[in-house]
Parts: C-alpha cells; structure tokens; sequence
C-alpha cells in the first residue's frame, strides 16, 4: 500500500470559491485546528489512527496518497452534487438509412 503522504484541506474562500491547502503531515494542520479524536472505522485502512478535527469533516481517501478534511459546507455541496442524477446522455441518431427488410 501507497503511503499517505500529503494532508489536504478544502474549505471556502471569502470571495465563495473552494480553497484547497496541502500539507505534509497532520502536525502542520494542528496549527490552526483543534484535534478532538482518531479515526478508528475508515474501510481505508490507511486512514485508521489518522487525527480527526474540530470544524472539519474527514478524514477521507482522495487518491492513493491524499487525506483529505473539508468544511462542513463544502462536503455538503459536494455530497449533494455527486448525488444529483446526471442526466442520461443522448446518443446521436445514425445518418445511414436502415437496411431495406424487403
């Protein structure tokens, strides 16, 4: 298995764009946001005894050497447009008459 290698957090600037920040360790984070646990039931298990912060949701697999924390109202934007049924792409018609059945 890939080491995690690179820490990143996705909130939302001041101008309502996403703002992506990447660290190289958990302990940069701890800077600016309070631990309050450890992951301990993530189906990666890679992502297992990994910090859990106050204020972020997370921690999450992107890729194979990615953890990645969001704000709250990130995931929830996210969460809601991966669920959102796409609609059903129109396959084009073909130009070329069918065969003549007679």
């Amino acid at each position: 298995m890939a080491k995690k290698n690179t820490w990143r957090i996705v909130t939302r600037g001041t101008d309502g764009g996403i703002v992506i920040r990447d660290f190289d360790s958990p302990e940069q984070i701890l800077r600016s946001h309070l631990q309050v646990g450890v992951d301990d039931c993530s189906t990666d298990l890679e992502l297992r005894g990994a910090p859990v912060f106050r204020s972020l949701i997370g921690p999450m697999p992107e890729g194979a050497n990615v953890v990645r924390y969001e704000a709250p109202e990130v995931f929830e934007e996210l969460t809601k447009e991966w669920a959102t049924p796409k609609p059903p792409r129109r396959r084009s018609r073909s130009t070329t008459p069918a065969p003549d059945a007679g």
